[in-house]
C-alpha cells in the first residue's frame, strides 16, 4: 500500500498567501456577479459590460416573462370573486338550483318505418299465341257500360298491325289503332254494354308471338277467330 508524504511546513502557503487568493477569489466573484450575472438574471447592468456581452438583452427578456406570469395570476384570482359579486342573491340560488338539478331525460324518438309502397295488382288473365306471316287474330272482353280494364301486351319477333275496339247491342267503336307496332300499354272503358279487345295482324315476313295480359272489371276474356 502506497503512502503519501505529508507536507513540511515549508511547503505550506503562508497566511498571506491565503488572504491574498480570498480577496482576489472574493473580487473575481464581485466582478462575475455586476458584470455577468446581475445583466443576464435581473436586467441590471451598472458597468455596461452585460450590454456589451448580450446578457442584459436576456435578462431584460427574463424579467419581462416573469411580470407576465404574475399578472396572470392575479388576473385569475380576481376572476372568480368579481364574477360572483356581479350575481344578485336570487340568481345565485337560481344557478345553485339550476346546477343540482339534474337534465330531464329525453327519450330518443323512434325511427317509423317507411310506408309500404302498395304493389300493383297481379294481371287476371295471360294469352300467348303465334301468329304467321299475315295471320291476324281477336281477343275480346265481356264489359259492361263505365266498367275499366288495363292491359298490356307485346309482340315478341316483331311489330304488328293492332285495332282497339268494340261492338255489342247494335253498336260499335274504334278506340285506337296503330300499324307496325311492338308494345302497347293502357285502359279501356267501356263505352256500352258489349264486348271490347283487340284485332292483330302480323304483317311481318316471319312468325311473332304475341303476349296479351289484363286486368280489371270484366267478365270473360276469349278469343274470338
Amino acid at each position: 500500500m502506497y503512502n503519501t508524504d505529508m507536507p513540511s511546513r515549508a511547503e505550506l502557503p503562508s497566511s498571506a498567501k491565503l488572504i491574498r487568493s480570498t480577496i482576489i477569489s472574493a473580487i473575481v466573484a464581485l466582478v462575475l456577479l455586476v458584470a455577468v450575472i446581475m445583466p443576464a438574471e435581473y436586467a441590471m447592468d451598472p458597468t455596461g459590460a452585460g450590454r456589451l456581452l448580450g446578457l442584459t438583452e436576456m435578462g431584460e427578456i427574463k424579467q419581462q416573462l416573469a411580470d407576465e406570469a404574475a399578472a396572470d395570476e392575479a388576473a385569475q384570482l380576481t376572476a372568480v370573486p368579481s364574477a360572483a359579486e356581479e350575481l344578485s342573491p336570487e340568481q345565485t340560488a337560481t344557478v345553485q338550483q339550476a346546477t343540482a338539478t339534474p337534465a330531464p331525460q329525453v327519450e330518443p324518438a323512434l325511427a317509423m318505418p317507411a310506408p309500404a309502397v302498395a304493389a300493383e295488382p297481379e294481371w287476371q288473365d295471360e294469352v300467348r299465341v303465334v301468329l304467321t306471316p299475315g295471320e291476324g287474330t281477336e281477343f275480346k272482353m265481356t264489359m259492361e257500360e263505365g266498367a275499366v280494364a288495363s292491359f298490356h301486351w307485346v309482340s315478341e319477333g316483331g311489330p304488328v298491325n293492332f285495332d282497339t275496339h268494340g261492338d255489342g247491342r247494335g253498336q260499335s267503336i274504334s278506340y285506337e289503332k296503330g300499324r307496325g307496332v311492338a308494345e302497347d300499354e293502357g285502359e279501356i272503358m267501356a263505352a256500352f254494354t258489349g264486348n271490347h279487345g283487340w284485332f292483330f295482324r302480323n304483317r311481318n315476313t316471319e312468325d311473332v308471338t304475341l303476349i296479351l295480359r289484363t286486368r280489371g272489371n270484366y267478365g270473360e276474356l276469349k278469343r274470338a277467330m
